[in-house]
């Protein structure tokens, strides 16, 4: 069956580059955008429930730009002035750029990875008498407690802010050729909007192994999956799977 509609499980890209766009002038296919999870941040209340006091850390370990947002988010709810001094350890050159919005980059010390979070044990262990604090959502993945523990830092992790099932319910009656996830959390959202849901001839594009993972759980049937060596991105494997069967 040919692919004419597409459903992303995230918010609309806000670069006029998107390959989403490219994709759809090329191939002429609609793709629509909606988060099937979102973000909502726990309050000052329960940071302090978590026994955490800010002036106790000299140094911030962010993953993401939600772990930016929510930290700052939390310094001012709790009246705390981030000091000059603190040290900005960030998992990508995206997160490190982010921090922008809140401090003068300059005159900041900031210590930047890569892309995976293992890639900054070398700045840890440079640093390891910092006492550091790691703002995180409800959901973290199990690398990052015990790279940091493998390094022998000093941390305390916070959950400043939580992964929520968003409500999909005008989506009853709509459907889509493909569905587009990239985190288990998606996959579980399909399944507490829709509990009845039936695959037919839904085709379902999975990004990551631990996406894989929960869609096969599922007992779902996936048709289109990335990164692979030949379709490193999702929409590189969404292109070839379109081109495949629409010009049948």
């Amino acid at each position: 069956m040919k692919v004419k509609t597409i459903l992303v499980s995230q918010p609309e890209p806000k670069m006029e580059n998107s390959p989403y766009l490219r994709l759809i002038e090329k191939e002429k296919v609609k793709v629509d955008f909606r988060p099937f999870i979102h973000v909502e941040g726990v309050d000052a209340k329960g940071v302090r429930q978590q026994k955490i006091d800010l002036h106790n850390f000299t140094a911030i370990i962010l993953t993401s730009r939600n772990s930016v947002d929510h930290f700052f988010r939390i310094a001012e709810e709790m009246r705390f002035k981030v000091p000059d001094t603190m040290k900005y350890f960030c998992q990508s050159e995206a997160v490190a750029y982010y921090l922008q919005k809140y401090v003068v980059y300059r005159k900041r010390k900031i210590y930047v990875g890569k892309r995976f979070f293992n890639e900054l044990v070398p700045l840890f262990k440079k640093y390891k008498d910092e006492k550091f604090l790691l703002p995180s959502s409800d959901v973290l993945k199990p690398i990052v407690p015990e790279t940091l523990d493998d390094a022998g830092l000093a941390w305390k992790r916070g959950i400043f802010y939580k992964t929520v099932i968003s409500d999909l319910s005008d989506l009853r009656n709509v459907y889509y050729d493909v569905l587009v996830f990239f985190s288990p959390s998606g996959i579980e959202s399909l399944l507490k909007n829709f509990p009845d849901f039936k695959q037919n001839d839904t085709r379902i594009a999975v990004f990551g192994n631990s996406t894989i993972k929960a869609a096969t759980d599922a007992g779902l049937r996936i048709d289109i999956q990335a990164p692979t060596p030949e379709t490193p991105s999702m929409t590189m494997a969404l292109q070839k799977y379109i081109t495949s069967v629409n010009k049948k």
